[in-house]
């Protein structure tokens, strides 16, 4: 029989549960904080781990526009993909999905996920 290895934010995301729901409750108050904060760091890193099936296609539009993000960042500041210029459209939607990924990520709830 065939078994498929789990997804480390599927990992993450049962290990955080487990840690909320059946460990916080038994520390003492004082280490509540921390578990919480270990909690939230492990959602974002589930987070994160879920975002790496994007990156490749990302990095593929990135480098039709201008190559590597050194040589899109760069042709960002001379002006290649300034307002009327043929490729503005594609650098902009590219950017916007980037933000949204790292929002995605570390702030879900500035996009009304989370």
């Amino acid at each position: 029989m065939l078994s498929e290895e789990p997804e480390a934010a599927d990992l993450l995301a049962t290990a955080r549960e487990v840690l909320l729901n059946e460990l916080l409750p038994a520390l003492p108050p004082d280490k509540a904080f921390a578990a919480r904060m270990v909690a939230n760091a492990m959602a974002i890193a589930a987070r994160d781990a879920a975002q790496d099936a994007w990156e490749p296609e990302t990095l593929a539009r990135m480098a039709a526009l201008a190559g590597d993000p050194r040589a899109f960042a760069a042709a960002i500041r001379a002006g290649r993909f300034d307002p009327g210029t043929p490729d503005h459209g594609a650098a902009a939607a590219l950017l916007d999905d980037l933000t949204r990924a790292r929002c995605v990520v570390s702030a879900p709830r500035a996009l009304g996920k989370g």
